[in-house]
């Protein structure tokens, strides 16, 4: 075990996309657990929009990251010193971190992952972790899907998109994806089952192509990225449908001049929409019902999935930003030490 702790603090508030600015690289000792605590050596790190959120002032779901403070981040790694009776050393957790090579957690922060399942470990940061959990309860539970509805998903090749779109095909759902070029669209149709994919770099007119696709209006729309994409959505809404509102990647580095609403509100009226949002955090207590369906969909190769992992702490900044442009295919990890 490494005696130095090496971690990125956030600097200062990001302007737009975050930059080498407003990071800082500290190292100093490995931490010490105090009672009922437990260090974790932090195996690999995902990397998610939410992270941006809150290195904002307002934060969003959760405080923001104080300044001079490791960047906060979903983590799963192995237990390396304890005071919990509940997590001995070597034990395998995940749940709330930073981007460093260890933190020290209380019970409650992070939990056991069911490795006796037999996956590999990054399969428990994307469908048997936050991921699934989000993708899974956000259709069934905000997006009450039913079985042979009509299924719109934006970001549909991302890690949380891929699989909700996979959801809809096992209940015999009309599945389709919105994704940025056709090697991801591609892959929505060919590999994971989707019945269409929506390239909306190519789509010109996109509320026009949705239409052409769900001819009926979507059921469920699974919302990943807002703007213009969730404007295009909203045109196309079936009688009493509804909207999961996961997240908006796209508006996440506008903080001077954040982009107007939709200017098809009328429409949620019009429909009888119902729109939600969703904080996978409300379900956490019964994630386990979640995680045995879908490890149950895995090992019958009902569900499929692909995981990016870039290595090296050191390149967390560049990694994170992959977000963003998009250069990234499949769930972002960050991997920061062997098991």
């Amino acid at each position: 075990m490494t005696e130095t702790n090496r971690e990125w603090l956030l600097a200062k508030r990001p302007e737009g996309e975050p930059t080498a600015a407003d990071y800082e690289w500290r190292e100093g000792p490995v931490p010490e657990p105090g009672e009922g605590e437990f260090v974790v050596r932090i195996l690999y790190a995902a990397m998610d929009p939410a992270i941006r959120g809150w290195m904002d002032p307002s934060g969003n779901y959760m405080p923001p990251i104080p300044l001079g403070t490791p960047v906060r981040s979903v983590v799963l790694g192995k237990v390396v010193k304890s005071n919990a009776a509940a997590h001995p050393v070597g034990q395998i957790v995940s749940g709330l971190g930073a981007w460093a090579d260890y933190v020290v957690a209380r019970p409650g922060m992070m939990g056991p992952v069911p490795v006796d399942w037999g996956h590999d470990l990054s399969t428990y940061l994307h469908p048997l972790g936050a991921v699934g959990a989000t993708a899974y309860y956000g259709l069934f539970e905000i997006g009450r899907l039913k079985d042979g509805e009509n299924l719109l998903v934006s970001g549909a090749a991302g890690g949380v998109g891929s699989l909700v779109g996979q959801m809809g095909k096992i209940k015999g759902c009309r599945v389709v994806g919105i994704a940025g070029g056709p090697e991801k669209c591609r892959w929505l149709t060919e590999e994971l089952g989707f019945d269409a994919a929506i390239d909306y770099r190519a789509a010109g007119d996109l509320s026009a192509e949705i239409g052409r696709q769900l001819p009926d209006g979507f059921d469920v729309y699974f919302e990943n990225v807002g703007g213009p994409t969730l404007e295009a959505a909203m045109d196309n809404m079936a009688i009493g449908a509804r909207i999961a509102i996961c997240g908006m990647i796209s508006a996440y580095n506008d903080t001077r001049n954040p982009p107007p609403g939709p200017r098809n509100m009328w429409n949620i009226l019009v429909k009888r929409a119902h729109v939600e949002g969703l904080l996978v955090a409300d379900y956490f207590p019964r994630a386990m019902e979640a995680y045995s369906a879908i490890n149950d969909w895995i090992k019958a190769g009902r569900l499929k999935f692909k995981v990016d992992v870039r290595d090296g702490l050191e390149n967390a900044p560049e990694v994170f930003n992959l977000l963003f442009s998009g250069a990234h295919d499949g769930k972002l990890l960050l991997k920061i030490a062997d098991a």
